[in-house]
């Protein structure tokens, strides 16, 4: 019977696994297959290292976590199957100044479908085009950011929920925004994106909640978050971005500088993610799978009692 190896992601880090071994034949084992369901339910994010680069091993090994779902956002399929798969993503670069320096690519902290009711379980990312410096992308859990921001902000957000809106990507972010930002141009298919969210409804999710096992996340998506529910003024905002802030300070995240055999699978409940961009003057492409599921605690802002609306564009 065939089997895997795993390890911590890095020693000074609470979560992640690198593990090895794995193909479709070891797969096919149920072991394997519930070894690594336990690594991700523990671990949060793994590193699959040594891995074939193809779609089909890509699908196999997020069907471990779940059955696949199309991305919220409507992202291209990388093949013209009627059913969900691998999606095509940053093959349409967007560029910014990120203090300074341009950066095609770069998207901030956030966790994904923040601005729907039904939260994914995860994804599983391989890259296709790799930039020669830059092009990383990062991961911070909440459980760690729990535990490291002060006693006095968890307090504040034991019961917060923040509202999210799809329509404040980019140009629109309001809360933890880079000092010096500047967008430099954006590829007409996230204009047309943006547009079409204008009309979305609001979704709102906790900044706080328990996991099964016990421990809290603080979950916060800057990057589309609106403010607080009930509490969208000047006050519930300067509490809002001070979160934000504490968050970036006490994270301990980990940056995956990519390699072609790499894949790599994270908790969407738990994890918050990057992308740090790269010089222009590189390309850089990955392809990504969407693991269906849902915690349960979001909702839409108008309380339709609808889970099955979705932002469609």
């Amino acid at each position: 019977m065939r089997s895997i190896s795993d390890k911590p992601l890095r020693d000074d880090l609470p979560f992640g696994a690198r593990i090895t071994g794995v193909n479709l034949e070891a797969l096919k084992s149920e072991s394997v297959r519930e070894q690594i369901k336990d690594i991700f339910e523990n671990r949060g994010l793994i590193v699959f290292e040594g891995m074939e680069p193809t779609n089909q091993l890509q699908v196999a090994v997020s069907n471990i976590f779940g059955p696949l779902q199309d991305h919220a956002m409507q992202i291209r399929r990388v093949d013209n199957d009627s059913m969900p798969g691998v999606v095509d993503l940053n093959y349409k670069s967007n560029t910014f100044e990120i203090d300074g320096a341009p950066l095609n690519g770069w998207v901030p902290w956030h966790f994904d479908a923040c601005y729907t009711a039904e939260l994914n379980r995860g994804g599983v990312l391989r890259a296709i085009d790799i930039p020669a410096e830059g092009g990383m992308t990062g991961y911070a859990d909440g459980v760690q950011i729990y535990e490291a921001i002060s006693p006095e902000m968890r307090a504040a957000f034991a019961d917060k929920k923040i509202i999210y809106h799809a329509w404040l990507m980019f140009m629109n972010q309001r809360f933890g925004r880079p000092k010096k930002y500047r967008v430099i141009s954006l590829h007409e298919d996230t204009v047309k994106l943006i547009k079409q969210a204008e009309s979305a409804t609001r979704s709102v999710h906790p900044a706080i909640w328990k996991r099964g096992s016990g421990e809290h996340v603080l979950h916060l998506s800057p990057w589309q978050a609106a403010g607080i529910q009930g509490h969208e003024d000047p006050e519930g905002d300067a509490l809002l971005e001070a979160l934000c802030q504490e968050m970036y300070a006490k994270m301990n995240p980990y940056y995956h500088q990519w390699k072609p055999t790499d894949m790599v699978a994270w908790d969407n409940w738990r994890f918050v993610h990057s992308v740090s961009g790269n010089d222009p003057k590189y390309a850089r492409r990955m392809f990504r799978t969407t693991i269906k599921g849902d915690y349960g605690l979001g909702y839409f802002e108008s309380d339709t009692g609808d889970r099955s609306l979705e932002m469609s564009v």
